[in-house]
């Protein structure tokens, strides 16, 4: 391979890690809960959600590193643009053509989804420019997982249900917390602090709005249980075991999206949203997912 060739594939390598492509199975989850609450989505559109999902995603991802740069080259020198693993023209490009492809596909399925992924997009672009030091970035942050469950509710042609909202916001306040909970907040007192709480919400709203049937319930066990493990991790003094439950966290997003699945009727969905957390914690140990 001569040095072009190896070139293109730290570039390559960098985009990945940059995407953070570990985490998009908690995506592809986010989309099949958001079509079980919608009524259902025919395999062809649901697969055109899912790619335009994945690229507003990484395009969202790449884009967080490309603004900060100039932090990460005090910070993290050994991030992919410090290191000089990529420029950040290839950045900018990349990372703004994956968001205009993902408003471009969604787009397709009319007014209301194309209304929806602008908005996510512009979510994206907000949260990337302004997350460092401002207190609304956490909200921001869960804004961009809400839109991707409202987005494909009016991908599927269905209206914004009652439970399809309270899910989507349940997921903002799911996000909001993972992101206050990983800076610290509320995770080293006894009694749980709303950031805490914040990750509960979604469980109790799938249950509140839908079945309480067995699987139902396994599945809300089950995402609790990941939960709570996970902030003990954050308690713990050792970064590499809080960077450790950060990731899991995240990865329970799939879990969360499953209890969504099952409590609304669609148990095969809820599997396979399990099967995407185990992919999302598997696929971190390659990529890391912060």
């Amino acid at each position: 391979m001569g040095a072009d060739g190896a070139r293109r594939v730290t570039t390559i390598i960098a985009l990945v890690r940059l995407a953070r492509v570990s985490n998009l199975p908690t995506v592809w989850s986010n989309v099949l809960a958001a079509s079980v609450l919608a009524g259902g989505l025919a395999s062809p559109s649901l697969a055109l959600v899912l790619i335009a999902m994945s690229a507003l995603y990484a395009g969202g991802m790449i884009l967080n590193d490309a603004f900060d740069r100039e932090i990460d080259a005090r910070e993290r020198p050994e991030r992919p643009l410090p290191a000089g693993d990529l420029t950040p023209a290839t950045a900018w490009t990349v990372g703004l053509g994956l968001l205009v492809l993902g408003v471009g596909l969604l787009a397709t399925f009319g007014v209301r989804s194309a209304s929806a992924a602008l908005a996510l997009a512009a979510a994206i672009l907000i949260y990337d420019a302004w997350h460092k030091g401002y207190a609304f970035a956490p909200v921001v942050m869960g804004a961009c997982r809400a839109l991707v469950y409202i987005a494909t509710v009016l991908a599927a042609g269905a209206a914004l249900s009652g439970p399809a909202l309270a899910a989507a916001i349940a997921l903002l306040g799911y996000v909001a917390g993972l992101s206050l909970v990983a800076r610290g907040v509320g995770v080293q007192s006894l009694v749980p602090h709303w950031p805490v709480l914040l990750l509960i919400l979604p469980i109790a709203v799938a249950l509140l709005t839908g079945q309480s049937d067995p699987l139902s319930l396994l599945m809300a066990g089950g995402a609790a249980a990941v939960i709570v493990l996970a902030v003990s991790g954050l308690r713990s003094g050792t970064a590499d075991r809080r960077e450790r439950s950060v990731g899991l966290l995240i990865a329970g997003i799939a879990l969360v999206d499953g209890t969504v699945s099952a409590a609304h009727g669609n148990a095969a969905l809820a599997l396979v949203c399990v099967g995407l957390f185990a992919m999302t914690l598997a696929l971190q140990r390659i990529v890391p997912g912060t």
